[in-house]
C-alpha cells in the first residue's frame, strides 16, 4: 500500500487508525516516521514519504516518533494472510528467529539460500532480515527499559542486541533518547505496570494493540471453554495459561479491554519475551485487518446480519501449534469436555511441572518427545484414535512434520491428510488455528451445517463449499460468524471468574 501515494496521504490526513501497521509515514522535514493515525497535525503533502515497515524508515535515517510510538503498531495483516517467502520469513523474524539463529538459521527454516531471502525481503520491506530483527530488538528493549527494573546490561542482552554498546547506539538512534531517558521519562508518565513503577521479577505488564473492531465473546470464549486444566483457565477476569519457550517457560494472563488487550506476562527468562509476545498475539489474531474480513463477508446477504450484528471476530488460534495438533487428534468425534479431560490427563501424567503463585497453572502441555515415547497401551482411547496419536507425535518428534510459522500452508495439509486417521476436519481445524491460514474451512463441522440450514445456506459439505468460494479467502472467519449463531460456552464469556 506504501506505494500509493494519494491513498496514504488521505490516511494520514483523516488519522485513520486502520492503516496503523499497513504504512509508515516519514516526513522529510523533521526526519520523524510515525503511524498513520499519529495525533500530531498532519505535515505538508510534499513533506510526506511512506515506507512498507519501521525497519527501512530507521534504515532510511528517521527516528520514531515519540506521541504515536511507530514500533508498537499492529503487525500489517499482510503476514497472516499469505504463506509464500516474505510471509513465512516475517513471522519468523517475528518469533525472534533471528536473533537466536542469525539469516542462515531462518534460511535454514525456510528452505531458501540467505541471498534469495534477502532480496525478496529487500524488494518489498525496504529492509533486509538484519534491519527488520534490529527494529524488532529496538521495541522489545523499549519495553524491557519502560516495564521492568531489570539493569541495562540484562535488557541489552534479552532484547538480542550482541553489546551493550550496540544497545546504547540503536536504542538512541531510533528513538532519540539514551536508553536511562526512555525510563525515566516513562516513569513520568506513568507507563510502568498498572502506572505504578515498574515491575520486577520477571513480571511485565503490557497493551496489546489492536486494529478496531475486535468482538472478544468467541475468542475467549472459546479458549475457556476449551481450556485444558493445569496449562489453561480463567482467572480472575483473564484468560491465563503456560507458555513452552527456547530459553525457559512463562505463564500469560491476558485480558479484553475496549482499546487493547491487558497482557500480564512471567518469564523465568526475558530473552524470550519477543516470542512469547508473538505468540500472544497469534493467539487473539491482533493483527487481523476486521474491515476487509467483514466488508467481503457481508457482501452475502445471509451473512449480513450476523456481521452487523457483532462485528470484528477473530480466528482463535495457538500459542503452540504441536500442541493444538494433538489436541485436534483427541477431540475427534467427541464432545468439548470429553476433549478436555483427555488432554488433561496426558497433561496430569506427562507435562512439566511449574509454579504459579497467582492462579492454579501447574503444567506445561507434554512436548512430542515425550509423548513419543509413551506406550501407545497406556492411553485411555480408542484404538485407532491411539494410533493415529502416536504417528503425529513421533513425526512431530523426528522432524519430519513440522507445524510452524515457517510452513507452505497447502504442503502441510498435505503432510497431515497423509497420516492415518487424518480426515478433512481435523486437517482444516489445524491448518485454521494452528497453521493460521485465514481461508481454512470446515464444511463437515456440525456447528457449520446447523448454522448453515438454519440461514438458509446449502447445508451440504459440497454445496457449501461452492457458496463459501466467494467468502474467500476469509472462510476461517465465516466459520467464526456461523458457530456464534449457536448459543455454545464456546460463544461467551463466562460472567463470573471461575473459582
Amino acid at each position: 500500500m506504501h506505494g500509493d501515494f494519494d491513498r496514504c496521504v488521505r490516511a494520514v490526513q483523516s488519522k485513520d487508525d486502520r492503516f496503523d501497521g499497513w504504512f509508515f509515514t516519514a516526513v522529510l522535514t523533521t526526519r520523524i516516521y510515525c503511524r498513520p493515525s499519529c495525533p500530531v497535525v498532519p505535515p505538508k503533502p510534499e513533506n510526506m514519504t511512506f515506507y512498507p515497515s519501521a525497519a527501512a524508515c530507521q534504515q532510511a535515517g528517521f527516528r520514531a516518533c515519540k506521541r504515536c510510538r511507530p514500533d508498537s503498531s499492529p503487525g500489517s495483516p499482510e503476514w497472516n494472510q499469505r504463506a509464500d517467502l516474505v510471509a513465512r520469513a516475517m513471522r519468523l523474524i517475528g518469533d525472534g528467529v533471528v536473533d537466536r539463529d542469525g539469516v542462515p538459521g531462518l534460511a535454514a527454516r525456510l528452505g531458501y539460500s540467505t541471498r534469495q531471502i534477502e532480496r525478496q525481503l529487500l524488494a518489498e520491506l525496504g529492509a533486509g532480515p538484519l534491519a527488520l530483527a534490529r527494529a524488532q530488538r529496538a521495541q522489545t528493549a523499549r519495553l524491557l527499559i519502560e516495564t521492568t527494573t531489570l539493569p541495562m546490561a540484562q535488557i541489552a542482552f534479552a532484547a538480542g542486541f550482541a553489546s551493550i554498546r550496540t544497545f546504547n547506539d540503536t536504542v538512541r538512534e531510533v528513538f532519540a533518547l539514551a536508553p536511562g531517558e526512555l525510563r525515566t521519562r516513562a516513569a513520568r508518565r506513568g507507563r510502568g505496570p498498572g502506572g505504578r513503577a515498574p515491575a520486577a521479577h520477571g513480571t511485565l505488564s503490557l497493551r496489546l494493540p489492536f486494529r478496531a473492531p475486535l468482538n472478544p465473546d468467541n475468542l475467549f470464549g472459546h479458549l475457556i471453554a476449551t481450556a485444558v486444566p493445569g496449562v489453561e483457565e480463567w482467572h480472575q477476569g483473564a484468560y491465563r495459561r503456560t507458555l513452552r519457550l527456547p530459553y525457559g517457560h512463562g505463564v500469560v494472563a491476558l485480558t479484553p479491554h475496549p482499546d487493547h488487550i491487558g497482557c500480564r506476562l512471567t518469564l523465568t527468562d526475558p530473552r524470550d519475551l519477543t516470542l512469547a509476545i508473538s505468540r500472544c498475539r497469534r493467539l487473539l489474531d491482533l493483527d487481523a485487518d476486521p474491515v476487509a474480513v467483514d466488508g467481503q463477508l457481508r457482501a452475502d446477504p445471509l451473512l449480513a446480519p450476523l456481521v452487523d450484528k457483532a462485528p470484528g471476530r477473530r480466528v482463535p488460534r495457538t500459542v503452540d501449534e504441536a500442541e493444538f495438533a494433538v489436541r485436534a487428534v483427541l477431540g475427534q468425534q467427541v464432545s468439548t469436555a470429553a476433549a478436555r479431560t483427555h488432554a488433561a490427563r496426558l497433561v496430569t501424567a506427562h507435562g512439566e511441572p511449574v509454579d504459579d503463585p497467582e492462579g492454579g497453572l501447574t503444567h506445561l502441555f507434554p512436548a512430542p518427545a515425550a509423548l513419543a515415547a509413551l506406550d501407545p497401551d497406556s492411553l485411555a482411547l480408542p484404538r485407532s484414535r491411539r494410533a493415529t496419536l502416536m504417528t503425529l507425535v513421533r513425526r512431530l518428534a523426528d522432524g519430519t512434520l513440522r507445524l510452524g510459522v515457517e510452513n507452505d500452508w497447502e504442503r502441510a495439509r498435505a503432510q497431515l491428510t497423509a497420516l492415518p486417521g487424518f480426515g478433512p476436519w481435523t486437517t482444516e481445524v489445524i491448518a485454521m488455528r494452528a497453521l493460521g491460514d485465514p481461508d481454512a474451512f470446515l464444511p463437515s463441522d456440525l456447528g457449520v451445517r446447523r448454522a448453515a440450514q438454519g440461514l438458509g445456506l446449502p447445508h451440504t459439505p459440497a454445496a457449501l463449499t461452492a457458496r463459501a468460494a466467494a467468502w474467500r479467502p476469509w472462510r476461517a472467519y465465516a466459520v467464526q460468524y456461523l458457530w456464534a449463531t449457536d448459543d455454545h460456552a464456546i460463544n461467551h464469556i463466562p460472567a463470573h471468574p471461575a473459582p
